[in-house]
């Protein structure tokens, strides 16, 4: 089983004519908007700036494979002075109800030029010291929110995991569960001596209010040969189907690649994993995929159900963006015939 690349990807790529994504679209959020009837993709786009400032461009389309931007101007960015002034990146967009809840991760200030050697980056991070934040002082990620109806007016509504972990791949499930609101997650402290996971994992949290989640409980670690020497996170916002929730989660093996797989969670138990699938359903085999800012890494942030096609848009080596595909059925299927 493997998701099927676009034979014309990468179908997002950086814009000369925009500085602020002249060097960077990838990473795309994702999800069908039934009032245009339009796929749109909230995509992380960044410039050739020695801070390397991140920004969300937005993108649309009414086939799923062929996008125009729908502006020169970035729709989303960092805050002037606040929690996410540096970076709001890698976009995770949930529907409920009339809004849509976006978890974003984020960091105070800029980054620089993380793929070019130290000795030719021109910018240097700040240095505080050791009574800061640790979020200031250690340039970890925390995710936040932001909620809008338009993607015109967002409302900017601050962290939602703890400033003292390092928490990114945060995605909310698009319902709630017994009353309570759900969120994948992946910290990266919790792992090694005291953890029942050596390598960092996915986790899932819950509570009754999206700005405090908590009762973390670890759903899948690295299993299988392709997986298990490195970090697993989820990707993709869950889709509910009759099988349970379907989501596609990446690993990193011990060649540092990127590899996709899916998981199928309990649609009431959404902690427990009725089935995953045994091998990887998608790799970074293409030049725009094996060769750019982060080579070998295939990430995606959204998926889409377009009759019975599941489009998959994921960001090829932090640069680009690609789709790959399947029929729906042929993936759960799949899933039904690996190990619960």
């Amino acid at each position: 089983m493997r998701l099927n690349r676009y034979k014309k990807n990468p179908i997002l790529s950086p814009n000369p004519a925009n500085a602020w994504e002249s060097l960077v679209a990838t990473n795309p959020g994702a999800w069908y908007d039934e009032k245009t009837g339009e796929v749109k993709l909230l995509y992380r786009a960044a410039g050739n700036d020695p801070e390397h400032r991140i920004y969300f461009g937005l993108a649309v389309s009414k086939n799923g494979y062929d996008f125009r931007r729908v502006s020169d101007e970035p729709v989303f960015g960092p805050s002037a002075d606040g929690f996410d002034a540096g970076n709001v990146q890698d976009a995770r967009v949930t529907q409920i109800g009339d809004w849509y809840y976006i978890t974003y991760a984020c960091k105070p200030y800029p980054g620089g030029q993380y793929w070019l050697p130290m000795a030719k980056r021109t910018y240097s991070r700040p240095q505080f010291p050791d009574t800061f934040p640790r979020y200031f002082r250690d340039f970890t990620f925390l995710t936040a929110l932001a909620l809008t109806q338009d993607f015109q007016r967002f409302y900017r509504v601050g962290p939602i995991t703890d400033p003292l972990t390092n928490d990114h791949d945060v995605i909310l499930f698009p319902e709630k569960t017994g009353g309570r609101f759900y969120m994948l997650q992946r910290p990266m402290e919790w792992h090694g001596p005291g953890f029942p996971n050596p390598h960092p994992a996915i986790w899932i949290a819950s509570g009754e209010d999206v700005m405090k989640m908590g009762d973390s409980t670890l759903v899948a670690q690295g299993q299988y040969d392709w997986e298990c020497k490195g970090k697993i996170g989820a990707n993709t916002v869950p889709l509910k189907t009759e099988a349970g929730w379907l989501v596609i989660y990446h690993a990193v093996g011990a060649d540092k690649r990127y590899r996709l797989g899916a998981l199928l969670l309990d649609l009431d138990e959404p902690w427990k994993v009725r089935r995953r699938t045994k091998d990887f359903i998608f790799q970074p085999e293409e030049p725009y995929e094996t060769k750019g800012i982060y080579n070998g890494c295939v990430f995606p942030c959204g998926k889409v159900l377009l009759g019975d096609d599941l489009l998959v848009y994921y960001g090829a080596a932090d640069q680009h963006v690609g789709v790959a595909s399947c029929k729906l059925k042929e993936l759960l299927d799949y899933l039904d015939s690996c190990p619960n």
